[in-house]
């Protein structure tokens, strides 16, 4: 809803919204799959599920990455890792805690 104010000193705020609190990583349900589509037949390995702030999943997906020793990104709340790393990251993930689980 926006508001007209005659006040030349009025300024308009948007209501932020608010990320949610990251879970501890016992709570969390994490599925690490794989994925070719619309990337020339390359394969990446998705890691979706991760509810919380944006700060600790970019934190973890610069763990996951350091620990396969390649590039990714996080974006929409999905880590992407380079290459097909399905079982090392879900071992990874349930040593560090999470409860992963391995998709397609």
């Amino acid at each position: 809803m926006i508001i007209y104010s005659t006040n030349p000193d009025f300024v308009y705020e948007e209501p932020k919204a608010q990320e949610p609190e990251t879970l501890a990583p016992a709570k969390q349900r994490l599925v690490v799959s794989i994925d070719r589509s619309g990337r020339a037949g390359k394969q990446v390995t998705l890691v979706k599920g991760f509810v919380g702030r944006g700060e600790d999943l970019a934190a973890l997906g610069k763990t996951l990455k350091i620990k396969c020793g390649v590039g990714g990104t996080v974006k929409d709340g999905v880590i992407t890792i380079q290459g097909d790393f399905r079982d090392k990251l879900t071992a990874l993930l349930q040593s560090m805690g999470y409860n992963a689980k391995r998709g397609n």
